[in-house]
C-alpha cells in the first residue's frame, strides 16, 4: 500500500509511547486519528464496546496499548480486534512487555499476543519494551525527596527511551509488510541498575540522588494505597523480582537495526531532563 493511504489508529495516544507515535508518524505526513478517553480527535474507552467501531471506521493500521491497570483485558481486546477485522484493518502493532513470550497465556498481555498471532486477516507485529526511562521523569521512578524508591535491588535493567518505542512503532506501521510477525525486544544500550542510574540523575541535575530499596510488600501496599486497583499487585511483584533476581532486560541493538539509530542512552535521557529534576529536587 501507498503511504499516503494509510491511516493510523492510535489507542492510548496521550500517553508516553502514544503521543510520541502520533508525533513521529504526522512528521512522515502519515494520517492519524487519536483515541484516548479524552484529549483526542475520538472519545475511546475500553470499557465502553460502542466506542471501538467509530473509532475503527477506514482506519488501515492500529498502534494497540491495552488498558493500563487492568489485568482482565485480554476479552476486550479481543472484540476489538473482532471489529477490528470487521472494519478492513490490515495490520496491528501491539505494545508488549519484555519477556512477556514467556509469560503463561492467563497473563492477559501474553493473552493478547497469542490472540493476535492466531488471526489470519490482521497482520501483526509485536514490541516487547524494557522499562522506560521516562518513569524516572514522569511516573513511579520519580525521586521523592532525594531517594529512588523501588525494590529491584542490585539487578539492572537495559532502560529504553519512550521515543526509541515510537520510532519502531511508527515504522512498524508505515511498513507493516516488511515486520509482519515480527516481534521485537526493544531495550537501551547499556543495563544499568537503579543505584547506577541514580548516579547519573545525581551527576546531570546537580542534586543527590540514591536509590532505596525498599521491602517488597511495603512498597506495593504503598503505591497500590494511591488508587491503583488491588489485582495490579502481582504484576507489580513481577516486574520487580524480575530486576531483583538477576533477569532483567540485557541490552541489544534492536532499535538501531529498524531505525538506523541507536538507542537513546540513559546519560543523555538524564541531560535532557536534568532541568525538571533540579526543580523537583530542590
Amino acid at each position: 500500500m501507498d503511504e499516503s493511504q494509510h491511516t493510523v489508529l492510535v489507542t492510548g495516544a496521550t500517553g508516553k509511547t502514544g503521543s510520541r507515535v502520533v508525533s513521529n508518524l504526522r512528521s512522515r505526513s502519515i494520517a492519524v486519528r487519536t483515541a484516548a478517553r479524552s484529549g483526542a480527535d475520538i472519545t475511546f474507552d475500553w470499557s465502553d464496546h460502542d466506542t471501538y467501531a467509530p473509532a475503527l471506521e477506514a482506519v488501515t493500521g492500529v498502534y494497540l496499548i491495552a488498558p493500563i491497570m487492568r489485568t482482565d483485558f485480554a476479552a476486550d481486546v479481543s472484540l476489538f480486534l473482532d471489529q477490528a477485522e470487521s472494519a478492513g484493518v490490515e495490520h496491528v502493532t501491539f505494545l508488549s512487555a519484555y519477556g512477556m513470550e514467556h509469560a503463561p497465556v492467563e497473563v492477559a498481555t501474553r493473552s493478547v499476543e497469542q490472540d493476535l498471532i492466531a488471526r489470519n486477516r490482521l497482520s501483526h507485529t509485536i514490541l516487547r519494551p524494557a522499562w522506560f526511562m521516562q518513569n524516572f521523569s514522569e511516573t513511579f521512578l520519580e525521586p521523592i525527596d532525594g531517594a529512588i524508591v523501588v525494590p529491584t535491588g542490585e539487578g539492572a535493567e537495559a532502560f529504553i527511551d519512550a521515543d526509541d518505542i515510537a520510532a519502531v512503532a511508527a515504522i512498524t506501521l508505515i511498513t507493516p509488510a516488511a515486520h509482519t510477525g515480527a516481534a521485537y525486544s526493544l531495550t537501551g544500550p547499556q543495563a544499568l541498575t537503579v543505584a547506577e542510574a541514580a548516579a547519573i540523575i545525581s551527576e546531570t541535575s546537580g542534586q543527590r540522588v540514591i536509590h532505596q530499596d525498599l521491602d517488597r510488600e511495603t512498597w506495593i501496599a504503598g503505591v497500590l494505597s494511591t488508587g491503583m486497583p488491588v489485582e495490579y499487585g502481582p504484576v507489580l511483584r513481577q516486574l520487580t523480582e524480575t530486576i531483583a533476581s538477576g533477569n532483567g532486560s540485557h541490552p541489544d541493538n534492536t532499535v538501531e537495526k529498524i531505525t538506523g539509530s541507536p538507542a537513546r542512552t540513559f546519560r543523555d535521557f538524564a541531560h535532557a531532563n536534568a532541568a525538571a529534576w533540579s526543580e523537583g529536587l530542590k
